[in-house]
Formats: structure tokens, C-alpha cells, sequence
């Protein structure tokens, strides 16, 4: 029996630990090891005092039909309707058979999709739609404005040697000013003349204006059954009861149940390699794990900075590989001084967003959670309170990353004044903090010379990265999921090649997009 060891549990490690137990589990013993105290890695879900946050947000939709079954199996579809549902008398599409959410924990709620841009306090479809509100927002000469510079934009194509040109090809420089620029760079901190088109080719290509125009004539003459729908135009997705650490939550004590040790507080410090495999790792509690094969979550210029003998320029590659860090402020409030001028009925007739996108670069604020509208259950009381996630993009240990607690929620606080989505901060119940590292590798400095990088640890032939930070891109769960399948597949059949693991999400395709 050959031992297996996964160094974090986050999706991409504990999918590789379910897919070996549940299809090889004679063959592999497998131990996961986890730095933190916490399941889920940057999808789990935080619990204080009664409610619940999701960090970073995360939608559950995929083109990926074995994403989607596996996600069925492990949490099914709900098949009944959910408490706010019921009390709003809405009704959707439910599963035949599936579970009672109010009967049962294990259950996906069927959640309406609606995220919008906030600009000079006002709301702007996200993505930007085609419709008379728009134009109204906008006001007239900003949409001729942009309407004539998005004509331009397809008449002279710039070089796609950024996501500035990226963006502007696909919108014209007036919107990209408006609805990219500044909340781009508040995301990376540089400005996106400075990033790699290659973010955009794999978060929005398939997003433009002639993409919304033809998603908005099809919507008029009734659609084809066959067309291609981006999901940032979908309606709806699937979520976890209690958000998206449940269902990772339940993932662990299924890989326990086949027979897999998780041992949590474990951080790897040390990779010990020689004679082109890794031998063992060593924590920081000073025990040593020994195994025959390692799969890694862990991100790239930890794993490299902890190798022995590595060469001068890999090493420098890989220490320079940049990373955006993450914190999240939760404020418990018992109403928003924001209007739902919608048709989309809400619990207190809150607006219905799940995520809000801050583009007024006066605030640092980047997104705002409503938790409330993710799921009624992530909320204590959700019919009497608001419970949001105010969402900043920072460094690790910068001025912002090292305010104390207070410090950081009372600035929270005060932006969300001064953007007049509270009335003020004595509105306020309840206030938590969580700070998450290297939420989001980014795309310039080394990143350019990713391919060495990769070249060298294809060289250890019992390694394999897999997930977001392991591989250093910027990929959504799903296909985080899709790079431990295929490492399981290798491992199985004895395929020596790691590409067809490093070229998930590669497809220059919008990362949820579906033929329906």
C-alpha cells in the first residue's frame, strides 16, 4: 500500500482524498495535513455568534458535469422550498425528491443570482446590461460617450499585451474607465496597464458588449436551447445550507470515513527532496512525515522556498511570485439605506444582491457580501437583521493588514457611511474581522517565468499541484476540484505526464460558461 500525503484541505486537497479513498482505497492510505485549525481553506465558511460568513463568496455553478454530479452526491439539490422562500412565497424549480431544507443540514439551496455595481450611488448591472436603467444611470452623454468609444474599440483592436487592452477591446476605454479600472486596481494593487492579459482570458473572455447584446436579443426573440450562456447572466446557482465550508466540512468526515487521517495545526516548513522525488516533509511542530507520493495545495513559493538544493533561478522565480491577501469585515446591522427598486422579493425587502461591487474609488472597499440573500441559514435572524461582508484587497503585513480589529472596522464603518449605504455607524449590532493570506495569486512580476517553475517540479516524479495556490492561478472551486480529479486519474492509471493537470481552466473561455 502506497502512502499518500496532501498537504492542505481546502477543495483541491480534499477532493484528491475523496476521489483515492473512494476509488482505490485498498491501494492508498492517505494523510492530509493542514496548517490551520479550519476546513475549507478560502471556502470555508466563519461562524460567530450565530451567523456565518463566506469568505470571498462563492457561487456553486460549473460546466463541468463531473463538478456538478460529484457536488449532487456529496450535498443534494434542495426539493423543497427554503424558509425565506416560504415565507416570501416564491416559488423556483426545485429537485423532485431532493431534501427539506428545513428538515435537513446536507442540502444545496437553489439561490437567485444577482450582482451589481455600486457607482456614485447607484446601481449598475454587473455585467453591464443594455436597458433603459442603464442609460438612465449613465445619463445621456456618458452613454453616447461610451457607445462611440466602444465602436472605436472595434474598429482599431489594441495589442493584448495587458488586461488595460484586454478590457478595452471588449468595451471600449469609457466603460473600461468607468466599471474596470479602478476596482481592477484596488483588487491587484497595480494599476491594469501593469497585469497580464492572461487574468482576463481566464475570468471574463467570453464577457463584452457584444456578448450582453446578443445574450439580450436572444432573451427577446425566446433563445435557442443550444445557445451558449455566460454565468454572469444566469439566475440562479446552488449553495450550501451553511455555506460553502459545509460542504468541505462534510467532505473531511467522508474522507475519514473511508479511512483518511486529517490531521489538523500540521504546516509543512520543509520539503525534503533528493534524487528527484520529495522524500518527506517536515512540520512545524517538528514531526516528520514520510510518503511515497505528495500532492501540494500549498502555494508555489512556499513549496519551492521550503526545497532543498533548488537551482538560484528557480529559487528567485519562485520567491517572486505575487499574491493579493484578503480581509473581510462582518457587520450585523438591522437595515441597509439601500432600496430594492427591484422585482426580486426579499426577507425585510432588502436589496437582493449577493455580492455588490464598490467601484467609487474614494473608498478602499472593494465587494459587499449580503449574507442574508446567500443563504436565510447563514443568518441568525434573518428576517429582523442584515448580516454583510465588507470585502478589502490588501498585502500582507501593509498598513491596512496590520490595523487592530477596532481600527479596521471602524474604517470599514465609516466608508459604508460615506458611500450612504448605512446612515450611520450607531446602526451597527455586531462587527467581526477575518484576515485570509494569499487569497489570490497574481499575475505579473515572476509570473511571466511560471512555465521554468513548472517545468521544475514536473521534474519530481511523485509531486503533483494541484488547487488555486498550488498552481498558481486564479481558478474558481470547480476547477480547483478538476486538478485533483485529474492528479487521482494519474496517480490510478500510472500516467507519468502532469499536463493534463496543469492545463485545467487553460481553455480561453469565460470560466462559467455552459452549453444548456
Amino acid at each position: 500500500m502506497k502512502n499518500i500525503v496532501i498537504i492542505g484541505a481546502g477543495p483541491a486537497g480534499l477532493t484528491a482524498a475523496y476521489e483515492l479513498l473512494s476509488k482505490a482505497k485498498d491501494e492508498y492510505s492517505v494523510t492530509v495535513l493542514e496548517g490551520s485549525s479550519e476546513i475549507g481553506g478560502i471556502s470555508r465558511t466563519v461562524k460567530y455568534r450565530g451567523n456565518r460568513m463566506d469568505i470571498g463568496g462563492h457561487r456553486f455553478f460549473s460546466k463541468d458535469k463531473e463538478v456538478t454530479d460529484w457536488w449532487e452526491n456529496m450535498m443534494p439539490t434542495q426539493g423543497k422550498p427554503s424558509f425565506d422562500d416560504i415565507k416570501l412565497g416564491r416559488v423556483k424549480k426545485l429537485k423532485a425528491g431532493g431534501p427539506d431544507p428545513e428538515e435537513t443540514d446536507r442540502v444545496m439551496l437553489v439561490r437567485n443570482r444577482v450582482s451589481r455595481i455600486y457607482y456614485r450611488k447607484k446601481f449598475f448591472d454587473y455585467p453591464i446590461s443594455m436597458k433603459m436603467q442603464t442609460i438612465k444611470n449613465m445619463g445621456f452623454a456618458s452613454t453616447v460617450s461610451a457607445g462611440c468609444s466602444y465602436l472605436g474599440s472595434c474598429i482599431s483592436k489594441k495589442p493584448e499585451d495587458s488586461l488595460e487592452n484586454f478590457y478595452i477591446n471588449r468595451f471600449g476605454k469609457v466603460l473600461y474607465s468607468m466599471f474596470f479600472e479602478g476596482y481592477t486596481e484596488k483588487l491587484w494593487g497595480r494599476h491594469p496597464r501593469d497585469i497580464s492579459a492572461d487574468w482576463g482570458a481566464q475570468r471574463v473572455k467570453g464577457l463584452s458588449i457584444r456578448a450582453v447584446l446578443k445574450d439580450m436579443f436572444s432573451k427577446i426573440g425566446g433563445g435557442k436551447k443550444d445557445r451558449k450562456v455566460e454565468t454572469s447572466l444566469i439566475e440562479e446557482f446552488i449553495y450550501p445550507k451553511y455555506g460553502p465550508g459545509q460542504l468541505w466540512e462534510t467532505v473531511a468526515e467522508e474522507v475519514k470515513k473511508l479511512g483518511g487521517e486529517i490531521r489538523m495545526n500540521s504546516e509543512v516548513v520543509k520539503i525534503n527532496t533528493a534524487d528527484g522525488k520529495i522524500n518527506s516533509l517536515e512540520l512545524s511542530d517538528g514531526s516528520t512525515v514520510d510518503g511515497d507520493i505528495f500532492i501540494s495545495s500549498m502555494p508555489l513559493k512556499d513549496l519551492v522556498g521550503g526545497m532543498n538544493d533548488v537551482p538560484e533561478d528557480i529559487s528567485k522565480i519562485a520567491a517572486g511570485l505575487p499574491y493579493r491577501d484578503f480581509v473581510t469585515v462582518g457587520l450585523l446591522v438591522n437595515k441597509l439605506n439601500l432600496k430594492n427598486e427591484t422585482d426580486i422579493k426579499t426577507l425585510g425587502n432588502i436589496v437582493p444582491d449577493c455580492w455588490i461591487y464598490v467601484q467609487d474609488t474614494g473608498v478602499k472597499l472593494g465587494r459587499i457580501q449580503i449574507f442574508n440573500n446567500w443563504s436565510p441559514y447563514m443568518v441568525e435572524k434573518p428576517e429582523d437583521t442584515v448580516w454583510i461582508g465588507l470585502e478589502y484587497f490588501c498585502n500582507e503585513n501593509d498598513s491596512f493588514w496590520n490595523l487592530s480589529d477596532d481600527e479596521c472596522i471602524k474604517m470599514a464603518s465609516k466608508e459604508l457611511v460615506s458611500m450612504g449605504v448605512i446612515n450611520s455607524t450607531g446602526d451597527i449590532l455586531d462587527s467581526h474581522r477575518e484576515r485570509v493570506k494569499k487569497a489570490y495569486p497574481a499575475y505579473f512580476d515572476t509570473y511571466s517565468e511560471i512555465d521554468t517553475l513548472i517545468k521544475y517540479l514536473d521534474s519530481f516524479d511523485n509531486l503533483y499541484c494541484v488547487g488555486r495556490n498550488g498552481q498558481h492561478r486564479y481558478n474558481n472551486m470547480d476547477h480547483s476540484m478538476v486538478t485533483a480529479f485529474e492528479t487521482a486519474k494519474n496517480i490510478i492509471s500510472g500516467k507519468t505526464s502532469r499536463d493534463n493537470i496543469w492545463n485545467v481552466n487553460t481553455e480561453k473561455e469565460y470560466h462559467e460558461e455552459k452549453n444548456d
